[in-house]
């Protein structure tokens, strides 16, 4: 049966949403933008600087398809009421299903795009280097760190971001010790600021031939990928700089020099280092552009004599200072403990379906701010 005047309730309630969303992202704003950005790329030198006329089209279609996205759903919801009335006229009640799809599908994708207005940061559109640290548990934690790597690996994929590994440490019993990883993709960093912190694993271990339950703790850090045009005056005086031969999985890649570089800022204690590139000076531009990366957070947060936030929050990988915890035994139950999010469907999540958890400590955030 068409229930046309609850059909109507809807679409006028997701009518006012849409005009919030737009008011939101300043569409004028952004169609300015746009325009500017156009007649940019039209200039005869516009691509003498290849490395900014990138910067220029990445941004040019990020502002496009935010603009394209918010008129599709104002121009959807428009064709559903004009459906809805035709179905009332034409006394059409086998229209109701979809009516009723169409309007479901329609606040989902309302609801996506809401995210991306809370992407507000300064940052929030850069790429973003994503660090795993085992913590408390052995082998167990070690391989903890792994799916979590995994994990991260599916999300970016179902975003369509690309992915480098710029270090990592596995473990010859198994696992992994540690992984930095470059996540590329517009707002990368704005969704995955969500996930700094320690995650906690409870489950039956199978390296327990007991079979007996165990925790296990990884610590996750994300910091933004800033542009070279940014510059921090680091005194090297600061620094001790270690090189050593890079690990990895094997094969004709694997370097037979010590061409990983790892950097110590001694006055904070923040490390950072990255084995990737193939040379011992590619690697360390790269490790010393996410020194600067870190530096900046922390300025930005204000942490400059104290940085509990930033890393010593970290130091103690273990209870009582997790942001999430994955539950495989006694239950399945994957929960955050900032947002009080939770889902029980635990392969869903370490296969990379953790926007629940990143949308609402988005919502938090603004909350609180």
């Amino acid at each position: 049966m068409l229930e046309y005047e609850s059909y109507k309730a809807r679409i006028l309630e997701l009518t006012e949403k849409i005009a919030e969303v737009g008011v939101s992202l300043d569409l004028p704003s952004l169609e300015k933008q746009a325009e500017e950005y156009d007649k940019k790329m039209m200039e005869p030198d516009f691509w003498d600087d290849s490395q900014s006329a990138q910067k220029v089209v990445q941004e040019s279609k990020a502002i496009k398809d935010k603009i394209e996205e918010y008129k599709k759903i104002e121009s959807r919801l428009e064709d559903v009421d004009v459906l809805l009335d035709l179905a009332k006229e034409e006394e059409e009640d086998s229209m109701a299903g979809e009516i009723d799809s169409n309007i479901e599908e329609i606040e989902i994708d309302l609801k996506e795009l809401e995210i991306k207005t809370l992407l507000s940061g300064e940052y929030d559109k850069n790429n973003a280097i994503l660090s795993i640290h085992s913590g408390a548990g052995g082998l167990e934690a070690q391989d903890w760190a792994e799916m979590l790597l995994r994990m991260y690996k599916r999300w970016a994929e179902r975003k369509e971001y690309t992915i480098d590994i710029l270090d990592i440490m596995p473990d010859t019993e198994g696992g992994i010790k540690s992984a930095t990883l470059l996540i590329k993709g517009i707002n990368a960093y704005g969704y995955l600021r969500a996930e700094r912190g320690v995650h906690r694993l409870v489950r039956i271990s199978p390296f327990d031939s007991s079979g007996r339950r165990h925790t296990s703790f990884a610590s996750v850090d994300v910091f933004p990928e800033l542009d070279d045009d940014i510059e921090v005056e680091i005194d090297s005086n600061n620094l001790r700089i270690d090189t050593y031969r890079a690990g990895g999985a094997g094969g004709q890649h694997v370097n037979t020099t010590d061409s990983a570089v790892r950097i110590t800022h001694i006055p904070t204690g923040i490390v950072v280092q990255c084995q990737n590139e193939r040379s011992q000076h590619s690697n360390k531009a790269t490790a010393m552009k996410m020194l600067t990366a870190r530096l900046i957070e922390l300025k930005e947060r204000e942490q400059k004599e104290k940085i509990d936030d930033l890393q010593g929050q970290y130091n103690q990988i273990a209870w009582g200072s997790q942001i999430r915890s994955y539950v495989f035994h006694p239950y399945n139950m994957v929960k955050d403990h900032r947002t009080n999010a939770e889902t029980g469907n635990t392969n869903s999540v370490m296969d990379g379906s953790i926007d629940i958890f990143i949308n609402e400590y988005l919502k938090m955030k603004v909350t609180e701010s």
